[in-house]
């Protein structure tokens, strides 16, 4: 009984746990926290990205998390180019369909700005050349992390779906920054 219970311990075991999967640990400026697990660690696509994870979907279409560090750090500035970036549906304005909320954690201000809808995407936003995509019912959350005279930009984007499904890891990733 003793070498059915290792042999199968073996089989399961790896489906559980592997050794190589170690927790990443996101530094912006002097705060830190851990990824959630599910978070899968990429190589930026771009310099201007200092982490990147891809999140998983349910049906395949996974959300995308990138941070970028030495960012503005006015809203006033950052947001109305954030929100030009999505269509609101016919009969709604942007503001219908984006909410900013401030939060403040140890060390930093976050602001956060919540959008769905439309999202007129472009893989590199600042090239003429990058290709524009319309993305539907797309959830984009931006935040500012403010922490003194530095700023760092975190976007968390996807499918709706996707990113109201992790959302509340999301929150809790925010939240633990010391």
């Amino acid at each position: 009984m003793r070498v059915a219970a290792f042999v199968a311990c073996l089989f399961v075991l790896p489906l559980f746990a592997r050794a190589d999967d170690k927790p990443v640990v996101v530094k912006l400026n002097k705060l830190k926290a851990t990824a959630p697990s599910d978070w899968v660690s990429e190589k930026p696509k771009f310099t201007l990205r200092s982490y990147q994870f891809k999140v998983p979907g349910a049906d395949g279409r996974d959300a995308e998390l990138a941070i970028y560090p030495e960012s503005h750090p006015n809203p006033e500035k950052s947001h109305p180019r954030w929100k030009a970036m999505f269509i609101p549906p016919e009969g709604k304005t942007i503001d219908d369909i984006s909410k900013v909320t401030k939060e403040e954690i140890p060390g930093a201000k976050l602001t956060i700005l919540d959008v769905t809808g439309t999202w007129k995407y472009k893989e590199a936003p600042q090239d003429p050349k990058s290709k524009e995509m319309f993305l539907d019912n797309y959830r984009v959350v931006w935040v500012i992390v403010e922490e003194m005279d530095e700023a760092t930009h975190i976007r968390f984007a996807g499918p709706k779906v996707t990113v109201d499904k992790h959302y509340a890891a999301f929150e809790k990733f925010l939240k633990s920054m010391k």
